[in-house]
């Protein structure tokens, strides 16, 4: 059991985690309204990244428009809900951690090794469906 002046330690690490994830949303939302922010990759290179289109994707599955967020990124549906639960995951880990007992978080380890070959499986998928689209998949190359 961990003890109260633990848990008083790790508070706010947890709230400054919560209010930085905030302000960063906050912060990208407003740039991505008033267009300041364009992806550097499109900036240096004039090509579309692997994930180009996610952003504007992830706005329109929040407006329900899944066939125009298919369209962006034919990963979106996917994607999108998998980085909100990583944030999620990262702002609340010193709180479970502070409250879940030993036995409980020695448990949930084969999360994280499970994670790497997913994520590797992931990250090739991504880098398969950006280089299909190069030659006429999915609708071609997404706009910049």
């Amino acid at each position: 059991m961990v003890g109260q002046g633990a848990l008083d330690r790790r508070r706010p690490a947890w709230a400054a985690r919560a209010a930085c994830a905030l302000a960063l949303a906050l912060l990208l939302a407003l740039a991505r309204q008033w267009q300041l922010v364009r992806c550097p990759w499109a900036a240096l290179l004039g090509l579309p990244c692997p994930g180009c289109g996610l952003t504007r994707a992830a706005g329109l599955l929040l407006r329900g428009d899944l066939r125009g967020a298919v369209q962006l990124h034919p990963l979106s549906p996917l994607l999108v809900p998998i980085v909100v639960l990583a944030l999620v995951g990262a702002i609340w880990e010193p709180w479970w951690q502070a409250h879940a007992s030993q036995a409980r978080w020695r448990r949930s380890h084969w999360v994280e090794r499970s994670l790497g070959p997913a994520a590797w499986a992931l990250l090739l998928l991504v880098i398969g469906v950006w280089l299909a689209r190069f030659w006429g998949a999915f609708g071609g190359p997404v706009p910049i």
